[in-house]
């Protein structure tokens, strides 16, 4: 469907699914790029071609139930030896984030965002090039899916979870959200801990959760804290 394509990107469980788009796109134009991307969790495939033979793991964890495979196939394997330019692992974080931002531009739920997750934090070498993402599997868990909105959300840097320690004193509490709030973030929470192991006996950690725009914005509000004296643990 889109004929001038530079690259593809795949998740990868057990190789079906790449073998055959590789496959297919390499005979038809053997200079598009065919690229897999697999769960850090769930890495068999990258294991497998990492030591030229296939690899069983012990166990495999991640959110992405589709591509949660501990060994890859005979056939799988030597396709993707011979025609996938390379395979790269995302993190759970970064899954959390492509999910988010598919459900936020696309109103798609898909575990298999792995594809997505590569692109956004450059995992694989396609900037500036006209790319497709294959997105696949539809296995998320209601149950976790709240889970999985609030890590996509501190990930991309739209939730910020700071730790400040402070004197235990009157008008300390003030100050530190008279900082953020100049910064433009809007606090959500607020925890306050008597009982950390601070360096101080009369210091406790506060605990601010808050709404911000990406990481650039969290590191702005970090830096406006300490450069208002306030010590980040």
């Amino acid at each position: 469907q889109v004929k001038d394509m530079d690259a593809v990107v795949v998740p990868v469980g057990g190789g079906g699914l790449i073998s055959g788009v590789a496959f297919a796109l390499k005979t038809l134009n053997p200079h598009i790029k065919v690229y897999g991307v697999q769960a850090a969790g769930a890495a068999s495939m990258v294991q497998s071609l990492h030591v030229h033979k296939r690899e069983c793991l012990s166990s495999v964890s991640t959110i992405a139930d589709g591509i949660c495979v501990k060994e890859p196939g005979e056939l799988t394997y030597e396709i993707c030896s011979k025609y996938v330019d390379d395979i790269v692992t995302v993190s759970e974080d970064e899954i959390c984030a492509a999910i988010l931002q598919l459900l936020e531009m696309e109103k798609v739920v898909a575990d298999g965002a792995t594809s997505v997750a590569a692109v956004m934090f450059n995992k694989v070498p396609v900037k500036g090039k006209k790319v497709v993402c294959i997105v696949s599997g539809g296995n998320i868990d209601v149950t976790i899916l709240n889970r999985v909105v609030e890590r996509g959300l501190a990930k991309s840097g739209r939730i910020a979870i700071i730790n400040v320690e402070l004197d235990d004193k009157p008008g300390k509490l003030v100050e530190v959200a008279s900082v953020i709030a100049k910064a433009g973030a809007n606090i959500t929470n607020v925890y306050h801990d008597r009982n950390s192991d601070s360096e101080k006996v009369n210091s406790c950690i506060l605990r601010v959760i808050c709404e911000t725009r990406n990481q650039e914005h969290v590191a702005a509000i970090n830096n406006a804290l300490r450069e208002s004296g306030f010590k980040l643990v």
